[in-house]
């Protein structure tokens, strides 16, 4: 972390007044929440607040996360963290947040809404776009390419989608998405939609996996269908099972947010909203593409999670 915007002083003033902030994640089911997680905690000691971290089972439970931000609403928080697993969906409970002062800070994914005060996250549609890039180039600029992402309700999930998609449209004629499929998330149907793409089309030349679910997903199904040496293999985020298939070869390579440094983010800036700081609409916490080549570098290590 750069710079620390909490001293012990602004940490002592804030566990005198009990300061409480709730941070309403996407899902647990992944190693990237883990992450965030990690970060939110360290953020958390550093300002002297308490924090919790809970996310429904995994991130197709809409109306699970609603719950979650009402109870933590009504809890009567000194601010909140929202990751939006819909981005339309939570606005009515955002706009009781607002009403009744309690800042909101947007994480990883936003919601269109100008209520959060500011979201941290990766700027997904740049970052999908350099995925398509490195795609192309390992395809040699031609060819039929097909995308799993989790959802398309989610900022993440239409940003990582438009931008992939809408990068090879415009830089690269000669190559075909010929398939964008929605796992939710999860592994195993993630699994079974790959399968079905790569089966269908069999001169598929490349794959993305727009989150940590999504690719293992296409990593299972290239393994069970062996046709690994077929495909060029882009994921995002790391995790062990990620981490293994580049270092084996089997995946080329994935983009890496700075999981972390998101939770860091979002509780410090939760803090700054309360003691009236002004703040960007958005907190750019960065992103990089790794390989085999780079995964040890010393800058790509730091914001990999096992």
């Amino acid at each position: 972390m750069v710079e620390k915007y909490c001293t012990p002083e602004i940490a002592a003033e804030n566990q005198a007044a009990g300061i409480t902030i709730p941070m309403i994640s996407k899902g647990f089911q992944h190693q990237f929440w883990q992450a965030v997680r990690l970060g939110a905690e360290q953020a958390a000691e550093d300002c002297g607040v308490i924090m919790t971290f809970e996310g429904p089972e995994n991130e197709s439970q809409v109306d699970r996360q609603m719950d979650m931000l009402q109870a933590a609403l009504d809890l009567e928080p000194d601010a909140i963290g929202f990751a939006a697993l819909d981005s339309q969906a939570a606005i009515p409970l955002l706009e009781r947040a607002q009403e009744e002062g309690i800042p909101v800070v947007g994480f990883d994914s936003g919601v269109d809404s100008d209520i959060p005060v500011t979201t941290a996250t990766t700027d997904n549609v740049a970052a999908a776009a350099l995925a398509a890039d490195v795609m192309a180039e390992l395809i040699g600029g031609e060819g039929e390419v097909a995308v799993i992402a989790h959802d398309q309700t989610s900022r993440t999930g239409i940003d990582r989608v438009n931008g992939f998609v809408n990068r090879i449209e415009e830089a690269y004629p000669d190559i075909t998405v010929v398939d964008v499929q929605y796992g939710g998330g999860d592994q195993l149907r993630s699994t079974d939609l790959a399968r079905s793409i790569i089966l269908a089309h069999p001169e598929l030349k490349g794959f993305f996996g727009a989150n940590e679910g999504s690719i293992i997903g296409v990593l299972n199904a290239v393994s069970e269908l062996d046709v690994a040496d077929q495909l060029a293999i882009i994921g995002y985020d790391s995790g062990a099972q990620q981490i293994e298939a580049i270092r084996s070869g089997l995946q080329d390579g994935a983009i890496t947010q700075n999981p972390i440094g998101i939770g860091y983010k979002a509780v410090e800036a939760a803090v700054m909203a309360l003691r009236g700081e002004e703040l960007d609409p958005v907190i750019d916490t960065g992103f990089m593409y790794y390989n085999a080549e780079t995964i040890d570098d010393e800058e790509i290590a730091a914001v990999l999670y096992q």
